[in-house]
């Protein structure tokens, strides 16, 4: 092997050092072969390379470290939508709630008021035999007596009339409520049938380090990371890239979805010379990977997707690596309509 020498600055010499480092530990993961590994390291600390060689490995180094801000960044975004959206769908059921609790308590006051005003009805009839003897009558004490059923007659007119407004507010309220709960129900069979489909495109794929699950009006599609990456990568393999194809067309249809891309790792710290820093690093873009694959693979609207990673902080079974090596795909419906539809009432 022959290396042409150039003489090198202390910055150029630091630098070959570390992109020597980063491609020794891709010879080593592609081969088994410790020669191999040994004669690069040898190459690379004898010999500097020509200054156009540097500047074209430092541009390309820098370009690394942005990616990795601008996935940081995402995965900051991600969470704070995440929360948004758990935020607004806590909101919903406490409103539901107390449009069921306040439905309950008028129509008790209802049934209370119709008992009351049976009885005032029943008084008012005896009150208008008793008039109706007393027409005949002109003294001072049959006077009192008109006088204290014509206070009656209108008490009586009184309650009838808030009994009329208690009524059409329950009513009001309870057609509110019916049509939250149909909403709500609409919501719930949607998702219902969602999964179905997406069970049916990924048929291949379950009990392979694939499941698919329905959870509080969501659809989780958990892939462990066997299906998806080799150990230590972020490029998603073949296997992998042809499952979420599938779940890509079965859901690209879908205009009222939204995709979170949460991306898990294990307890396993990561090696020095690693393309990455840490563990919430590689969940990010591991995230990202399978987001461009969901796009490329359908006409899924970018704006409804969006790529996390948790690292180590969420782990599906403490005791099992394997089970929180993973990547789920969180399906939400869009709760919009249905919080608009809260708030006008």
């Amino acid at each position: 092997m022959f290396i042409n020498k150039v003489a090198c600055t202390g910055e150029q010499a630091r630098s070959i050092g570390t992109f020597g480092a980063y491609f020794v530990k891709i010879a080593m993961l592609k081969t088994q072969n410790l020669v191999l590994p040994v004669l690069v390291t040898v190459a690379l600390l004898s010999a500097c390379v020509p200054a156009r060689k540097y500047e074209e490995l430092n541009t390309r180094y820098k370009a690394m470290q942005e990616n990795e801000s601008s996935a940081l960044a995402k995965a900051q975004q991600a969470e704070a939508a995440l929360k948004d959206q758990q935020v607004t769908l806590d909101d919903l059921t406490r409103r539901k709630d107390m449009l069921e609790r306040d439905t309950l308590t008028l129509g008790t006051s209802l049934r209370h008021m119709t008992k009351q005003y049976d009885k005032i009805n029943a008084l008012n009839n005896e009150l208008l035999d008793k008039y109706n003897l007393l027409l005949a009558g002109g003294n001072t004490e049959n006077r009192k007596l008109l006088t204290d059923l014509e206070a009656n007659r209108l008490k009586l007119q009184n309650k009838e009339d808030s009994l009329g407004v208690l009524a059409n507010s329950l009513k009001d309220r309870e057609a509110k409520l019916a049509t939250l709960q149909a909403e709500l129900d609409k919501k719930d069979q949607a998702m219902k049938s969602l999964k179905d489909r997406v069970s049916q495109a990924l048929t291949g794929f379950e009990g392979k380090g694939l499941t698919v699950t329905q959870k509080d009006g969501q659809i989780y599609v958990s892939l462990e990371n066997k299906l998806l990456f080799p150990s230590g990568s972020t490029t998603v393999d073949a296997k992998g890239r042809e499952a979420l194809s599938n779940l890509a067309k079965a859901i690209e249809n879908e205009k009222d979805l939204n995709i979170m891309v949460e991306g898990h790792t294990d307890t396993d710290k990561v090696l020095p010379g690693a393309p990455y820093k840490d563990n919430w690093d590689l969940s990010v873009l591991r995230a990202t990977s399978v987001v461009r694959i969901l796009q490329e693979s359908s006409k899924i609207n970018p704006l409804r997707v969006t790529a996390a990673g948790k690292g180590e902080y969420d782990p599906a079974d403490p005791n099992d690596k394997a089970k929180n090596r993973r990547i789920e795909i969180v399906l939400a419906p869009d709760l919009k309509q249905l919080y608009e539809l809260v708030k006008e009432h």
